[in-house]
C-alpha cells in the first residue's frame, strides 16, 4: 500500500505540473508509472490518467481564463473534431497489445521540453489575430481530428500535439496556447476516460483517488504561477519541466524492459 501510495502521488504531481504549465495528458505521466511499477493493465492505467486529466484541466483551464490566457472560441471549433476521433481513438485502442501503447508521449515530450528551451516561443496573439476566421476554422477542425485520435488511442500525446499545433501552426502565444489547451482538454479527457471505464472496466478505486487528488494539486500550482511570470520565464520552465518528465519516463519504460 506504501508503495502504491507513493507512486500515485509521484506519478500525480509530475502529470498536474505538465498539465499546469504545458496543458500536456496526465497519461504522458500516469500511465507509464502505474504500468511499470504497479503492474496496472495498459487499458486501465490510461483511463486512471485520463481520468486524473479532467479535474487537473478543468482547474488550470478557469485559472487561465481568471487572467484572460485563454480562447475559448476557437478551442470550441477544434473540440467539436477533438471529441469525435478521442471516442474512435479509445474504442480502436481497446484491440491494440499494452506494450504498443505510450512510446509516443515520451518522445513528444522530451522533444518539446527541448524545442521550448532552445527556441521559446515568442509568438504574440497578434499574429494569429490575422489570419481569416475561415482559415483558423479550417486548421482548428483538421488539427482536432489528428490530435483528438491520438488522445483516445494512447491516452497521451493529444495536450502535447495540441501545444504544439498551437504555438507552431495556429501562432499561438504560449500562455493562451496552454490556455485554450487545457480547455479542450478537459473534455477530451472526459470522454476519453468514459470510453476506457466503459470498454475496460473500473480502475482500483484507491489509485484512481490518490492520482485524481495529487494531479489536481499540482496542476492548480503550475497554472497559477505560469500565469504569473512572463513568457520567457515560462518557456524556460516549460522546458525543464517536459525535458525531465521525458527523460524520466523514457528511463522508467527502459527499466521496465529489463526486468
Amino acid at each position: 500500500m506504501i508503495l502504491t501510495t507513493v507512486v500515485c502521488i509521484l506519478a500525480g504531481i509530475g502529470a498536474g505540473l505538465g498539465t499546469g504549465f504545458a496543458g500536456i495528458s496526465a497519461a504522458t505521466v500516469i500511465s507509464p508509472m502505474l504500468i511499470t511499477l504497479l503492474g496496472l493493465p495498459a487499458y486501465q492505467a490510461i483511463g486512471v490518467a485520463l481520468a486524473s486529466d479532467v479535474l487537473a484541466s478543468a482547474a488550470s483551464a478557469y485559472t487561465y481564463a481568471k487572467n484572460k490566457n485563454i480562447d475559448i472560441r476557437n478551442g470550441l471549433v477544434m473540440l467539436v473534431s477533438v471529441l469525435i476521433m478521442t471516442a474512435v481513438g479509445s474504442f480502436i485502442a481497446s484491440f491494440v497489445p499494452n506494450t504498443t501503447m505510450g512510446s509516443f508521449s515520451t518522445i513528444m515530450t522530451t522533444f518539446l521540453g527541448i524545442k521550448f528551451l532552445l527556441r521559446p516561443v515568442m509568438t504574440t496573439n497578434e499574429k494569429n489575430a490575422g489570419k481569416s476566421r475561415r482559415r483558423r476554422v479550417v486548421e482548428s477542425l483538421i488539427c482536432g481530428i489528428y490530435i483528438g485520435f491520438i488522445c483516445g488511442f494512447i491516452g497521451a500525446g493529444g495536450g502535447l500535439m495540441m501545444l504544439f499545433v498551437l504555438t507552431s501552426v495556429l501562432s499561438y502565444e504560449l500562455k493562451n496556447a496552454v490556455g485554450t489547451n487545457v480547455f479542450v482538454m478537459t473534455f477530451t479527457a472526459f470522454t476519453g476516460a468514459v470510453s476506457h471505464m466503459i470498454i475496460g472496466g473500473i480502475p482500483p478505486l484507491y489509485i484512481l483517488t490518490v492520482c485524481i487528488i495529487s494531479t489536481l494539486a499540482a496542476a492548480q500550482f503550475g497554472a497559477v504561477l505560469a500565469n504569473r511570470v512572463d513568457n520567457v520565464l515560462l518557456n524556460r520552465l516549460t522546458g525543464v519541466i517536459l525535458t525531465v518528465i521525458g527523460v524520466s519516463m523514457t528511463a522508467i519504460r527502459l527499466y521496465s524492459y529489463l526486468i
